[in-house]
C-alpha cells in the first residue's frame, strides 16, 4: 500500500518555494480541536520531526478550556480513537506549516452522533477566539445533519463560527468520511456503525461559515506524481464507506459566494470547497506510540492513516502560511476561494475523475446483514459535489489569498 511521508506532501502540493521565501506559517498558530487529545501528543510529535527532519513548532500548547479531560484508559475504544485523530491533526499540520504555532484544545466529551460533544467543542473555540489564541481552527469532526433534533439544534450551535467571522479566524471542517452518506449510529464499543441508506450532508463541513475540505487520491513516486488526482474513494465491500464526504445541505440555503455554482448546489449550500489528500491507499506516515487494545494501538509505531481528517489540516497549514504572507488574518476563505475559481491556470486544480458513491454491509445488530447502496456524485469540469472547486497548488493559492482584497 503506497504511503507518504511530509516531505513528499510538501512537493506535491508545491509548498517548497514558500518555504525557501521563509513563508512557513512563522507568527501565526494553528488551532486543532480534538475530544480527550492523546496523553503521548508532545512526545510524538519531538519523535515525528525527528525522523522526518523538521523544526519543532515555536511554541505547542495543549489546553482544555471546556473541562478537563477523563484519564485515558487503555481499554477504551474511542479513547483511542480520538488519539490517532489527534496524533494526525498536529503532525501533518504542523509538517505542512512547520514555522507556525500550533495549540491542541482537548474537549472532555466525545462528538459521535448528533448534538453529545458539540457544545464543549463550540466552548472551547469560543475561548479560543475571545483569547486570540489561534488564526486558523482545524475541525477534524462532524456529524450527519440528519442526526440532530431540530435545525434550531444546529442554529444553537454555531455561535462560534460567527464570533470567528467577526474576529476574522479562519475554521476549516472535514467533509466528512462516507462518501454521499453518514453514520447513523455506532457502537463505540468497537467502532461498528450504521448508515443513511440514501444521501446526507454533514455539519459543521455544511456550515456556510466554514471551508469544507474533501479527500482526494494522491498517486505518488517518490515526489511526482505519476497520474493527476482523483476523488478519494477505498469503498469496499468488507470495510463499508470509506470517500470523500460532500452533497448538499438540508440546513442552509446557498451562500452568495456559491451563486456561480448554482446549476451544482441548487438552492442549498454545497460542500466539498476544496479537496486534500485523503486516501489510505496513499496513506500519511503517522508516529503514535499510544497503546489500546480495543483498538489495536501496540505504539511506538508508524502507523497510515488517511480520511478527511488528513486533508483539513493539511490545508489548515496553507491557510497558516496564507496568513503570514498577507501580514493579517483572512477570516472567512470561501468568497476568496469562488473569487478564484478552478478554471485554467487557477491555483486550484480541478478534479475531474473519481466519485463519492459508496456501499456496504450493516454491522449493528438491529439492522445486521442489510445491504445498502447510496449514489454520489461525480468529478467533472468545474465545481462538483465530490471534490468541490479541487485541490490546492500551495505556493500559488497563498499568493492568490494574500493578494485577495477583503
Amino acid at each position: 500500500m503506497a504511503c507518504y511521508r511530509p516531505g513528499q506532501f510538501q512537493h506535491a502540493y508545491d509548498m517548497n518555494p514558500l518555504y525557501r521565501a521563509g513563508l512557513t506559517g512563522k507568527g501565526r498558530t494553528i488551532v486543532l480541536v480534538d475530544s480527550f487529545g492523546s496523553p503521548k501528543i508532545k512526545n510524538d510529535l519531538a519523535t515525528f520531526d525527528h525522523v522526518f527532519h523538521l523544526p519543532a513548532p515555536p511554541s505547542f500548547r495543549v489546553i482544555q478550556p471546556a473541562g478537563a479531560v477523563p484519564r485515558y484508559k487503555r481499554t477504551n475504544f474511542e479513547r483511542g480513537e480520538w488519539a490517532i485523530e489527534t496524533t494526525l491533526d498536529v503532525e501533518y499540520a504542523h509538517a505542512m506549516a512547520p514555522g507556525a504555532n500550533i495549540v491542541l484544545v482537548e474537549t472532555p466529551v466525545d462528538e459521535t452522533i448528533g448534538v453529545k460533544g458539540f457544545p464543549s467543542m463550540i466552548k472551547a473555540e469560543n475561548y479560543v477566539i475571545d483569547h486570540r489564541l489561534g488564526d486558523v481552527i482545524s475541525q477534524s469532526f462532524g456529524t450527519a445533519e440528519e442526526t440532530f433534533p431540530s435545525r434550531r439544534s444546529i442554529y444553537a450551535l454555531r455561535s462560534a463560527y460567527f464570533n470567528a467571522l467577526v474576529h476574522r479566524v479562519t475554521v476549516l471542517s472535514a467533509s466528512g468520511d462516507a462518501g454521499a452518506t453518514d453514520e447513523s449510529a455506532i457502537d463505540t464499543s468497537d467502532g461498528d456503525s450504521n448508515y443513511f441508506p440514501f444521501r446526507v450532508d454533514s455539519w459543521p463541513a455544511t456550515d456556510p461559515l466554514v471551508t469544507a475540505v474533501g479527500g482526494t487520491r494522491l498517486r505518488l513516486r517518490k515526489r511526482a506524481r505519476t497520474r493527476p488526482d482523483s476523488v478519494w474513494n477505498d469503498t469496499t465491500r468488507s470495510s463499508g464507506p470509506a470517500a470523500s464526504g460532500g452533497g448538499v445541505s438540508r440546513v442552509f440555503e446557498r451562500p452568495s459566494y456559491q451563486n456561480a455554482v448554482a446549476g451544482t448546489v441548487g438552492g442549498a449550500r454545497g460542500t466539498p470547497d476544496v479537496s486534500m489528500s485523503a486516501a489510505v491507499k496513499g496513506a500519511a506516515l503517522v508516529y503514535i506510540s499510544v497503546v489500546n487494545y480495543a483498538d489495536g494501538l501496540v505504539g511506538p509505531s508508524f502507523a497510515l492513516v488517511g480520511g478527511t481528517s488528513e486533508a483539513t489540516p493539511l490545508f489548515a497549514g496553507i491557510v497558516a502560511i496564507a496568513d503570514q504572507a498577507a501580514g493579517h488574518d483572512l477570516g472567512l476563505l470561501n468568497p476568496a476561494l469562488y473569487a478564484i475559481g478552478d478554471g485554467p491556470g487557477s491555483p486550484l486544480t480541478d478534479i475531474t475523475a473519481g466519485n463519492n458513491s459508496v456501499f456496504g454491509t450493516q454491522q449493528l445488530a438491529r439492522v445486521k446483514g442489510r445491504r445498502f447502496t447510496v449514489h454520489g456524485f461525480r468529478a467533472v469540469p468545474g465545481y462538483d459535489l465530490a471534490s468541490g472547486l479541487g485541490t490546492a497548488d500551495g505556493a500559488r493559492l497563498v499568493r492568490a489569498l494574500a493578494g485577495f482584497p477583503g
